[in-house]
């Protein structure tokens, strides 16, 4: 073959090469345009039950993986809401106008488990395993986002239980829980814990301890008290121990990992000469499996009366139960001393069950979060939905 006649073969080649890979772009774009579609299609509203006079509709469909959502700057029923995600990687940002969904941005990608997302001051800080990151002036750069700069490197590094809600708490310290490593074993001080810092990531100090793993947590309107999900262990049997729905009361206290669970059931490898009564019991069992993961506390006035400081908690359905369990919102009722009384479904339905036991599941709610409007967001990483249930008797 003649040289030139290589040359020509060689650039015809890479031509060819780069066109592949051009559509190959295109071809996965389109498909993720067409899934979204068909998430949109697919999404049974009509099976969701809710208590009388509520109404839930799509705010958007655009956020895959959809976790953890916190709310930025928001005025007149305008702001941005920002969305972090589990295996997508990716943190979006959601453009609101008077609750509805304008645009969804991508605001950063290529992170390890973005799964919580935190809101002060204009800046944006995000979770990523073993770090804290932060997007400053986020607001105004949703189109050409910076770069995340690193808070913190001094988490643990392990991915099992290492995805993180976060949020600032009412001292202005941004709270950071750290799961166990493992489904149940011995954890040292790093683990099975909530710690707190300081925005810049100093006076990191442990406020609860005996946590398997929260991925959800809010303070009480009433007292400003923490209150947080804590998911219980696996491969004791279809129905214990419970998930748990925890109160701390005071910094340091101690709610039974893994020597107790569900405040009553001793673990039967770890639990050693403790007793349960040793350790912090839970303000109520949620039940077993149900993966309780993000919960707030409702203030707004759209909902009636009888709701408002209720907590709202996303169960986001068991994985290994012989029957599923969860895969719903419930309700947590408070009495005038800010103590847990009952909990009751709010919205369920993403879990279908036929006559012939048959099981479906088509969402799987990850976290809520209440809007200054008084409507209620919920996040479904399944879908990768966002929805908005608002009221009108």
């Amino acid at each position: 073959m003649h040289p030139t006649t290589t040359i020509h073969t060689r650039v015809h080649l890479k031509r060819w090469s780069m066109l592949r890979r051009l559509i190959g772009v295109l071809l996965l774009g389109l498909m993720a345009t067409m899934a979204t579609g068909a998430n949109a299609a697919n999404l049974m509203l009509d099976k969701l039950q809710l208590p009388p006079g509520f109404h839930i509709a799509v705010l958007t469909d655009a956020v895959p993986n959809a976790r953890q959502m916190t709310l930025g700057r928001y005025a007149d029923g305008r702001g941005v809401l920002y969305v972090g995600s589990m295996g997508a990687g990716k943190v979006y940002a959601v453009a609101l106008d008077q609750g509805h969904a304008s645009t969804v941005h991508t605001i950063a990608s290529g992170l390890e488990m973005p799964v919580g997302v935190a809101y002060r001051d204009g800046q944006l800080y995000v979770s990523a395993v073993s770090q804290i990151l932060r997007l400053d002036g986020i607001d105004d750069k949703l189109t050409n986002p910076p770069a995340p700069k690193v808070v913190t490197d001094q988490f643990p590094s392990e991915t099992h239980h290492g995805w993180k809600f976060i949020a600032f708490g009412p001292d202005g310290w941004l709270y950071v829980p750290v799961g166990a490593p493992c489904n149940i074993c011995m954890p040292d001080a790093r683990h099975a814990n909530i710690q707190r810092m300081k925005p810049d990531g100093s006076g990191l100090e442990v406020v609860a301890r005996g946590v398997r793993n929260s991925v959800g947590f809010d303070w009480n309107p009433t007292d400003k008290s923490l209150w947080f999900t804590d998911n219980g262990r696996d491969m004791m049997g279809d129905d214990t121990p419970s998930d748990k729905l925890n109160h701390l009361e005071k910094v340091g206290q101690h709610f039974g990992y893994p020597y107790c669970h569900q405040g009553d059931t001793p673990d039967p490898e770890f639990a050693g000469n403790r007793k349960c009564d040793e350790f912090v019991p839970p303000a109520i069992k949620l039940g077993a499996h149900v993966a309780s993961l993000g919960m707030r506390f409702y203030t707004g006035q759209q909902f009636p009366a009888a709701y408002r400081n209720n907590a709202f908690i996303a169960e986001h359905g068991s994985w290994n139960r012989s029957k599923k369990v969860g895969y719903r919102i419930v309700r947590v009722t408070f009495d005038a001393q800010g103590r847990a009384l009952s909990q009751t479904p709010f919205v369920e339905g993403w879990l279908q069950k036929s006559a012939g036991g048959k099981e479906t599941v088509w969402g799987r709610p990850a976290d809520v979060l209440p809007l200054p409007d008084g409507s209620l967001l919920i996040s479904d990483d399944l879908v990768g939905v966002i929805y908005r249930v608002t009221y009108s008797p």
